[in-house]
């Protein structure tokens, strides 16, 4: 048997039950993967005080440099990993990344000083994550008027995730700042397994492109992406969405037992609940809001409510209230799958990993500034130094972002007939 009879015997044949199943397993390692990634948020800060022996102030500000390096890695080797799938396949480079996810739990767990922190970081930030090849997988094998309602099933799968993932590190935490991480380990581990045995691939050799630097770098991939005017417009709506959006993983933790004096298990419960909210959001919302209002109105209606669940954060004077304002937050998830649908719909099948790469280099970008710009909005506004005591600045940045975003989103699609 030949190298390419036998790579076209391993990929998910087109029929609609072999997609439905690929789809699922698709699911399901992002499921497990988000799990191992949300079980170290609500005990990192702990651990940095650990490691430091400074206050939530200073941190919060190694946390951000934490999100930058990782942010930086990731605009850096994004790319590369899409480009490296048009080329190889998806299934190879989402294993890779699922086994430098372990690892780097496994050095965050075992880290003696700051400085480790900073490797682990690096590591999964080179990885960066499967979520890039997991949406082309996603683009391969589901039709262009069906993609976003399934890219709103992955943001439901992230959600998920999410409701296990904090909850189960903020209760861990209470065993020790390191227990979540060796956890998260395990986790990736499985799901390196799960999908070592379980997951075909997506992409038939036939559809494969070679690999080229010139696109496998993140300038390189926002250039070539010119050539599609809209989906490049696009990105614009893009870097302020994820500006806004990093304003959570960047200080949520540290704003809740700044201003609410919260434990570690609280932390965790909150974040739990915005999981379960965007599942429901984009599990269940997202196909449905679709395909009835279409892309734009959807994705305006997420980016506006993306604002209002900000400003709400920003001004609460209680804990109870920050449930309340999770709801409309949670619904800015419409905005990115209809906005995902609609860039994936305007390029052909062999650049989709291109695109999900030159996206991911927009969040990288994007999520390079965020975590400096945040933490450091949170260090000025809570010192004994600052010109008034607003712990929820960097939420207030977040919600007029998302006003621009808005705007922005309006003034490009006017140009798609």
């Amino acid at each position: 048997m030949t190298t390419s009879s036998a790579e076209s015997e391993a990929t998910v044949k087109t029929g609609p039950a072999h997609s439905k199943f690929a789809f699922l397993l698709i699911l399901a390692t992002v499921f497990l993967d988000t799990i191992g990634f949300g079980i170290i948020i609500p005990v990192t800060p702990a651990l940095i005080v650990e490691l430091t022996g400074e206050g939530l102030g200073p941190a919060a500000t190694y946390g951000g440099w934490l999100l930058f390096l990782y942010a930086a890695m990731q605009f850096i080797f994004a790319p590369i990993i899409g480009n490296l799938s048009d080329h190889f396949g998806r299934r190879p480079v989402i294993l890779f990344s699922l086994f430098a996810f372990g690892i780097d739990y496994l050095i965050m767990g075992f880290a003696p000083t700051l400085f480790w922190l900073f490797v682990g970081r690096l590591l999964a930030g080179i990885a960066g994550g499967s979520f890039v090849s997991a949406n082309a997988y996603i683009a391969d094998i589901t039709e262009p008027d069906k993609r976003a309602g399934r890219f709103g099933l992955i943001g439901a799968a992230w959600g998920l995730g999410f409701i296990c993932g904090p909850v189960i590190g903020g209760l861990l935490g209470e065993f020790g700042s390191r227990v979540p991480f060796f956890v998260g380990a395990g986790t990736a581990a499985l799901t390196f397994v799960f999908g070592y045995f379980a997951l075909p691939e997506s992409l038939p050799p036939e559809k494969r492109r070679a690999f080229t630097w010139a696109r496998a770098n993140g300038l390189g991939t926002l250039k070539s992406m010119r050539r599609f005017p809209v989906v490049f417009g696009l990105f614009g709506t893009l870097a302020l969405f994820q500006i806004a959006h990093d304003s959570m993983p960047a200080v949520w933790t540290f704003y809740t037992i700044f201003k609410f004096d919260w434990t570690t298990s609280q932390v965790g419960l909150s974040m739990g609940m915005f999981g379960l909210c965007v599942a429901l959001v984009q599990g269940g919302l997202t196909g449905p809001a679709v395909k009835r209002f279409g892309e734009r109105r959807a994705a305006l209606f997420g980016l506006t409510a993306g604002a209002i669940g900000f400003f709400g954060f920003a001004f609460a004077s209680t804990g109870w209230m920050l449930y309340a304002w999770i709801l409309p937050w949670s619904l800015m998830g419409l905005a990115m799958a209809a906005v995902r649908g609609l860039m994936s719909s305007l390029v052909p099948e062999d650049s989709q990993g291109e695109l999900q790469g030159a996206m991911t280099a927009i969040f990288s970008l994007s999520a390079i500034v965020a975590p400096l710009f945040m933490t450091q909005l949170f260090r000025v506004f809570t010192a004994e130094t600052a010109p008034v005591l607003f712990p929820g600045a960097p939420f207030l940045a977040a919600g007029l972002m998302m006003v621009i975003s808005v705007l922005w989103f309006q003034a490009v699609v006017k140009k798609v007939a």
